[in-house]
């Protein structure tokens, strides 16, 4: 019989494979559906969005890079898309001529806040429907001990949950 240290290792690494799972079927779920719906990609969302947080809303290229959730790979490249469609610009670095600036531009903060909608029905479509309250906060409060969020120089958000009915089992 296995002793109770590697019933819980093995849990553990239940737990892992089942996150890298749900993680991955999520992921092609939303990111067909905005596709489908000609909708701002995962990737320029947190680009993004990460600037909107940004102080000034202006990080360097490489702050960004470092802050992003989902693409960090390529991230010049996908910065000048960005850029090409008008979201944000580049300006130099007053302080280092070599370094540069991405800052978000109107456009791009009207993109974040058009494309919001979208994002929390796929979410909660996609992912939140299939968790109970407990569950969410469960989720929560685990991935918070795994990876506390940076102090971040923006201003503070808001979420409002909104008490709910235990699912129909």
């Amino acid at each position: 019989m296995a002793d109770k240290r590697q019933v819980q290792n093995e849990l553990r690494h239940l737990a892992w494979y089942d996150f890298l799972r749900a993680y991955a079927t999520v992921l092609r779920k939303i990111d067909a559906e905005l596709q489908a719906d000609k909708a701002l990609s995962m990737e320029w969302y947190d680009v993004l969005i990460t600037l909107a947080r940004a102080p000034g809303q202006r990080l360097r290229l490489s702050e960004i890079a470092a802050r992003v959730l989902l693409s960090r790979s390529g991230i010049k490249r996908l910065i000048d898309r960005i850029e090409a469609a008008g979201l944000l610009k580049r300006e130099p670095s007053p302080e280092d001529r070599r370094g540069m600036f991405a800052v978000l531009l109107p456009a791009g903060r009207t993109a974040i806040d058009t494309s919001w909608p979208t994002y929390a029905r796929l979410i909660l479509t996609h992912f939140g429907q299939h968790l109970t309250d407990t569950e969410a906060q469960a989720i929560h409060t685990a991935f918070s001990k795994i990876a506390p969020l940076p102090i971040v120089e923006s201003e503070p958000v808001t979420i409002g949950v909104k008490k709910r009915e235990p699912r129909a089992t």
